[in-house]
Order: structure tokens, then C-alpha cells, then sequence
């Protein structure tokens, strides 16, 4: 421990020494506060839609046809009740819900107006409202459709349908409410992953690192001493990110609870810490640290779900963002601040971020030798 504790001294003076990384914490999450939510659209696809028809009969049947033939709804569940329906919302298996009401085709044979539902799970804004307006465009063209037919037999009247919207989870469709805690994630990433990849590095260009092998420093705590000081910082940006930029710049105040994502964001800080750590085993210059922190950096950004619904990216992409953290701590931040999930619901999330974690540390630490 007393080791551990000269070490930890000596990164604190070594960090805060350098006058740029202030700027890095302090005015990186103004920038990308305002950068990112401008960042470009994406056509939505393999929207999950729940249909409920509370009777079978051929003009609901008609606009399942139509809507699967879209190409933007996967149906997860043509049922009649809406327990199971709201059961898959509850676990994100649903985005939109479509209730059609039991006399759907006799107010339509008779050529009257009919309402009919839809519940949206607005957690993840963008997709909520393309989704919707996607589903609503398609409700029209069938209404349009049946008034045409019935103008065509009946000229005096006509079949319309209303469709009546319920957002889940960001009722008003703030887009600062999803992108916000998204954006955090990226600061604290970059914050842990990017410097960390740089630390090592450095003790090799200044000779340091000569020193630190002849002595009788264990690679556990060379590594424990590189880890903590960057843990620490990561803690201390995402509290400002948190409390000061999202929730009192833009009033983005979570529902569920605070302690549980730190609990989350201890561990994904030692699997991104870790991460940075293992770059820079395997580099010998800054210059090779930065290429090669960037080029994963880009990577778990572009596939981590913030930009672009991971739902809606190609299989293999898919594939790639299970191996990718950010996209994990992107939507338990979002799950706990607008959903208010707990712990039970993101069980999965912590088991896997705590293999990841001891992975690539135990990675890490074994590459990491004591000899030129």
C-alpha cells in the first residue's frame, strides 16, 4: 500500500503538471453538448412494433400486410392482449404499440370513423418519432385507400381513421433527454480510454519507464497506480456532466437511481481504463497510442447506439456492437434516467461489463512486462 500510495502521488502531480488535460476536462463536455445534437439523422428501420387486434377479421389482417410490407416494422406481437404488449415494451422488446379496436371492420364496413391507438416508447426519441410518423403515414394511405373504395360504391360517405398518439418515457420528444446522457458516456470514454493509452507511452519516451523496471514495483501495482488517478477523474467528469451540465443546463434529472450508475460507471471506467492500458502495452510512441486509441474510439462510438439505433444496423454491425461497452452503458444511462430502471432490469448489463472489465485488465496486465 505505501508503494501503491508514492505511485498514485506521483501520477497526480504528473497529470495535473500538464496544463492542457484542464481544458480536456472542463471544456470537452460544453463542446460535445453542443456538437453532437447536431449530428446528422438516420432512416429508421426494424422499428419493433406489438399489434393489438381485439378481433381477428380481414381488414386487420389487411393492415398487418400492409404494414409489414413497409420494410420498417418488424411485428413482435399480433395478440389480443395488451398485458403481453406492455410486458415487451417494459423490456425494451417493443417500440410501438398498435391497439385496434374490436369492431375495427364492422365501423369500416359501415363506413364510419374508427379510432384506433398508439404507444410509443419514446426512451430513445429519434426512433420514437420516425417510428411514429412512419406507422401514422401508413394508417393514412390505408384510410386513404378505404375512402377511395367507398367513395368509388358510396359517393355520400366516407372511412376515416384517427390515430391517437401515447409517448412512453419523454412525453414532450426532448431531444436533449436521450442525446444528453449519451453524450456523456462519449466524455467519460474518451476521458478514461484516450489518456490512458497516452500514460505508459510517455514513461517510455521520457526513459521513465527504465526506472519503474529496475525497481521493486510489482506489475499489479504499476498498473493499480496508472489506473486509479484516471478512475478518479472519471468519476469527477461524469458528476459535472451530470448534475451540472444535464441537469442544470438542460433539466435532465434522472428517475431512477444515482447510485446505481455509479455502481455501473466504476465498472465500465475498469474496462475502459483497462482498454486504454492494453493500447498502450502494445505501442512505443504517443504517436502510435493516439492512431490506435482513435481508430477503437471511432469505432465503439459510431456502433454504440447514440447516433443511430443499433436495431436498425446491419447483422454484422449488430455483432460487433455486443463486443462494444459503450453501447451498454449508453442504454443503461438511458434506462435508469428516463425510464427509472433498477438494478434486477439491468442485471444482464453489469454481468457483462464485469467480464469485459476482467478481461481486458487481466489482458493488460499480462502483456505488460518488466523488461525492454
Amino acid at each position: 500500500m505505501q508503494i501503491l500510495k508514492y505511485l498514485l502521488i506521483k501520477e497526480f502531480k504528473q497529470i495535473f503538471r500538464n496544463k492542457s488535460i484542464l481544458p480536456v476536462i472542463f471544456v470537452s463536455p460544453m463542446m460535445q453538448l453542443l456538437i453532437l445534437p447536431l449530428a446528422a439523422d438516420y432512416e429508421i428501420k426494424n422499428i419493433n412494433l406489438a399489434i393489438i387486434a381485439e378481433q381477428s377479421s380481414t381488414e386487420s389482417r389487411r393492415l398487418v400486410e400492409k404494414i409489414q410490407s413497409s420494410g420498417y416494422f418488424k411485428v413482435v406481437s399480433n395478440q389480443h392482449s395488451i398485458d403481453v404488449a406492455q410486458k415487451l415494451m417494459e423490456d425494451d422488446k417493443a417500440d410501438l404499440i398498435l391497439i385496434l379496436p374490436y369492431d375495427f371492420e364492422t365501423e369500416l364496413t359501415q363506413q364510419k370513423a374508427v379510432s384506433v391507438s398508439v404507444l410509443v416508447n419514446a426512451i430513445n426519441g429519434v426512433k420514437a418519432g420516425v417510428g411514429n410518423i412512419y406507422l401514422n403515414r401508413i394508417l393514412m394511405d390505408y384510410s386513404t385507400t378505404l375512402r377511395e373504395l367507398n367513395l368509388a360504391t358510396t359517393p355520400s360517405l366516407q372511412s376515416n381513421i384517427e390515430v391517437r398518439d401515447s409517448y412512453w418515457y419523454n412525453p414532450f420528444l426532448v431531444y436533449s433527454h436521450f442525446m444528453v446522457p449519451g453524450i456523456l458516456v462519449l466524455l467519460v470514454t474518451m476521458i478514461g480510454a484516450y489518456l490512458t493509452a497516452l500514460n505508459i507511452v510517455k514513461e517510455k519516451e521520457l526513459g521513465t519507464i527504465e526506472q519503474i523496471n529496475v525497481s521493486p514495483i510489482k506489475k499489479y501495482q504499476f498498473i493499480l497506480g496508472k489506473l486509479i488517478p484516471f478512475w478518479l477523474i472519471g468519476q469527477f467528469v461524469f458528476t459535472v456532466g451530470l448534475f451540472v451540465v444535464a441537469e442544470g443546463v438542460y433539466g435532465v434529472i434522472p428517475l431512477g437511481n444515482v447510485g446505481l450508475l455509479y455502481f455501473f460507471l466504476s465498472i465500465y471506467l475498469l474496462a475502459v481504463l483497462g482498454l486504454g492500458l492494453l493500447i498502450s502495452t502494445y505501442t512505443q510512441t504517443q504517436q502510435q497510442a493516439m492512431s490506435l486509441a482513435f481508430f477503437f474510439l471511432m469505432i465503439f462510438i459510431l456502433l454504440g447506439g447514440l447516433f443511430t439505433a443499433i436495431e436498425s444496423m446491419p447483422t454484422w454491425a449488430r455483432t460487433i456492437a455486443q463486443f462494444n461497452p459503450i453501447s451498454y452503458f449508453i442504454e443503461v444511462m438511458r434506462m435508469v434516467v428516463m425510464k427509472g430502471s433498477t438494478f434486477k432490469d439491468l442485471m444482464p448489463h453489469f454481468g457483462i461489463m464485469t467480464l469485459f472489465a476482467i478481461v481486458i485488465n487481466s489482458w493488460a496486465m499480462w502483456n505488460y512486462r518488466k523488461q525492454n
